[in-house]
């Protein structure tokens, strides 16, 4: 039987030899070709070079040609090189898997050829084969690079070419190879000259002949894409690459591509003619500059093509003038975003082309408003307001309300350029706080939180996340407002207790109290509401309709009160057996402790307004001065008065001790942590002998005295940092002295903000 048993023999080394190639012993085929066209242009050299794709070595660890011998190893590179010499214009060939659309099969097997121009794809890798499709390549192709996300899904990597017409989504098991020809593809596109559009050209001849009127004039009379126009836009009037958004956090809003968001844009100015209610409409077209900065250039464009004639005036069968609009938005426009350097100076330009054209004097004070808006304007965070866009569309200010502690507030005129300084200015000047030796500062604030606005903020953008932030939630009481307030307390024992600034101490001493952040024994706290209820009631009185209890006296020690009783009465039986039971019975027993913990915190709450109504009574011919002053009084006790108090989660002290759930107080005179509910210091550092200070990370700052540290955690970093650079401002200026403080310029301890706060400093 020898020869059945070499039959077997073989077969078996045969199907060994099979396994060992499909689990990658052997070299797979190489699947396509790159060609440095740089080298063999400029080295001079006839050979050209043939980078392989991966794997170009086998799983061993073996060169793929190593167990290749001499001869045949220099038959195949000379074969290769003849294939290439052959055709000398292609940069990469090979094997992809490209999507398609219909039939059962969604990726089919092509062969691509990438040229210096194209990107192709055949039949296969023949002479002869035929071609299937062509991407031509300019400067505006784009490609999407391969991602881990699509590799999960599918199991192969992809890139996805994007051109002007066609858009090729590839496929290939290799990740390496997926990201050469993604390399390949776009060095192509890199090597070709920017395209530009026919808008660009004639606005290059309208800035070389600007100082001719008569050229310019017969550039925009023999071309139409310069003016007003009734038909739709087909194409942007400038660049955008070709590709989605699909890929980006954009998708989630909608947007498709630049190129179709540009033509959106147009047809949306087009409705502006028209539109009964235009400022939604605005608001829309604003939103989409805000996400989309690429299109603020090309709205630009197109309102100054809406808004160019070579006549006096534009007149349609529905509206006599219908590029009122397009100003209006115009000047909304540039009031919200700068164009870029060369569309600034072509709408500059266009400004003063229409103010020496045009006879109608609407017209020319807009072009005037927007000439002087440009030069205020820097980039905006929120899109104007309802109430803004009003204002702009007739040219006007809008009015602010800005409230001060008390139950006062002003009406102060805003444009879209004012600034949190301005109207603390303005503020400080109408209710002649101008000579204070303290400083102020304008807040956000509703009826569950408060945070300081940077000086250099545009109040037009608060405003606009007011209304957000109402049109979220219009039943919601606790409805956001500007507050003018005390900010940096140089000197709290100077103040006219017959002025302004006095009441403004009270009540901002009145809000700590409240929120729990004057650290006080019961009975003093019990005395502040009595001397409260005096000075906005009077005396007492059983028919006063006196203020809840929560405005009155820290919640916290009403709430400790309550828990120091047992929830639990005695004698409670335990629960059942068996685990639905006990589980049933657990929820029942919850839901009564949490029912007898509100009954508890109700009678507290009796007992803590009874006392403080009886020390009310013995209050008897108080008046609302002397109620202030005894109020303030108990309160300077504290040795921190005047500080304002931060929540700090962690704290770590250059000794390595650390503590949790802190508060940091920051004055005139120092920088001091406490235990929250703890009237004594658990450390303090002069301000006089802080080295530096400033951010570490996203949510840790740093304090430097000497050789000792204050790191801690906290969400309130950038109102700390905005603090304290004014309290150093303000001490430098009063003391003259520009070496009061050097910030760090360590990187890991450069701080975040250097904004000064919403006062002048």
């Amino acid at each position: 039987m020898p020869l059945p048993g070499l039959c077997w023999l073989v077969c078996c080394r045969q199907g060994f030899s099979l396994l060992a190639r499909d689990h990658g012993e052997k070299e797979e085929e190489e699947s396509f070709e790159l060609r440095n066209q740089d080298e063999h242009t400029h080295t001079g050299r006839g050979q050209l070079e043939v980078t392989l794709s991966q794997p170009t070595r086998s799983a061993n660890g073996t060169p793929c040609l190593s167990g290749v011998p001499e001869e045949k190893r220099s038959l195949i590179t000379q074969k290769t090189k003849m294939t290439m010499d052959e055709d000398p214009e292609v940069v990469v060939k090979g094997w992809l898997l490209r999507e398609v659309q219909g039939g059962w099969l969604r990726q089919r097997r092509f062969w691509f050829v990438l040229t210096s121009d194209s990107l192709d794809y055949y039949s296969g890798p023949d002479r002869d084969a035929r071609r299937l499709g062509t991407l031509v390549l300019t400067s505006l192709c784009s490609v999407l690079w391969p991602d881990k996300h699509t590799y999960k899904q599918t199991g192969y990597w992809s890139l996805t070419v994007y051109g002007r017409k066609h858009c090729y989504r590839l496929f290939t098991k290799h990740y390496n190879e997926a990201v050469h020809w993604a390399c390949a593809v776009q060095k192509v596109i890199d090597s070709k000259a920017p395209v530009e559009t026919p808008t660009q050209l004639l606005i290059r001849d309208i800035e070389e002949n600007k100082f001719n009127p008569e050229v310019v004039e017969h550039i925009y009379q023999h071309n139409p894409i310069l003016r007003y126009t009734q038909s739709p836009l087909y194409a942007p009037l400038l660049p955008f690459p070709y590709g989605s958004l699909h890929h980006t956090h954009m998708a989630s809003k909608g947007y498709t591509s630049i190129r179709e968001e540009a033509v959106r844009l147009f047809n949306c100015l087009q409705q502006l003619e028209s539109a009964r209610e235009p400022i939604p409409l605005i608001q829309g077209i604003l939103q989409t500059c805000l996400d989309l900065r690429p299109l603020r250039d090309e709205l630009y464009c197109q309102l100054i093509k809406q808004t160019s004639t070579t006549s006096s005036r534009v007149q349609t069968q529905t509206n006599p003038n219908p590029q009122l609009r397009y100003w209006q938005l115009l000047t909304c426009m540039s009031c919200t975003f700068l164009p870029s350097c060369g569309i600034l100076r072509y709408l500059r330009f266009h400004l003063k082309r229409v103010q020496s054209l045009s006879v109608d004097p609407e017209v020319e004070s807009y072009a005037s408003f927007i000439g002087q808006a440009l030069e205020k304007t820097r980039g905006r965070e929120c899109v104007p307001s309802w109430e803004e866009i009003q204002g702009l569309m007739g040219r006007q200010e809008i009015l602010c309300t800005v409230h001060y502690p008390g139950p006062g507030c002003c009406q102060i005129p805003i444009t879209s350029h004012t600034t949190a300084n301005e109207v603390v200015r303005k503020m400080a000047e109408r209710l002649g706080l101008q000579d204070s030796r303290n400083t102020f500062g304008l807040f956000e604030q509703n009826a569950c939180w408060e945070k300081a606005i940077g000086g250099s903020t545009i109040i037009a953008d608060v405003i606009t996340r007011f209304e957000n932030l109402s049109a979220k939630d219009p039943d919601s009481d606790c409805q956001c407002r500007l507050c003018f307030k005390l900010y940096c307390l140089l000197d709290t024992e100077n103040i006219s207790t017959d002025s302004i600034e006095y009441l403004f101490l009270y009540e901002q001493c009145h809000e700590m109290v409240v929120r729990g952040q004057l650290p006080a024994c019961e009975e003093d706290l019990l005395s502040l509401a009595a001397l409260r209820l005096q000075y906005l009631l009077g005396d007492f009185s059983a028919l006063s309709p006196y203020p809840a209890l929560e405005q009155l006296f820290p919640a916290e020690v009403v709430e400790a009160r309550a828990l120091l009783a047992p929830v639990d009465p005695p004698g409670c039986p335990s629960f059942p057996g068996g685990l639905l039971a006990g589980t049933l019975w657990g929820h029942k027993r919850r839901q009564e402790q949490d029912q007898r913990l509100r009954a508890r915190l109700r009678e507290e709450g009796a007992v803590v307004m009874s006392t403080i109504l009886e020390r009310w009574k013995a209050l008897v011919g108080y008046s609302g001065r002397d109620s202030m002053a005894a109020y303030l009084t108990i309160a300077r006790q504290w040795s921190g008065f005047g500080c304002t108090l931060y929540e700090v989660d962690f704290y770590i002290s250059s000794t390595g001790s650390f503590s949790q759930k802190l508060w940091l107080g920051v004055a005139a005179s120092c920088v001091t942590l406490y235990r929250q509910g703890e009237a004594e210091a658990l450390e303090s550092l002069p301000i006089t002998q802080i080295c530096s200070y400033g951010v570490s990370d996203s949510n840790t700052f740093r304090i430097t005295a000497g050789d000792r540290d204050l790191l801690f955690e906290t969400t309130k970093l950038t109102e700390i940092m905005q603090l304290m650079n004014a309290y150093f401002s303000a001490t430098r200026r009063q003391l003259g002295k520009d070496d009061c403080i050097s910030l760090e310029t360590n990187p890991k301890l450069h701080p975040s903000l250097f904004e000064l706060p919403s006062h002048p400093v």
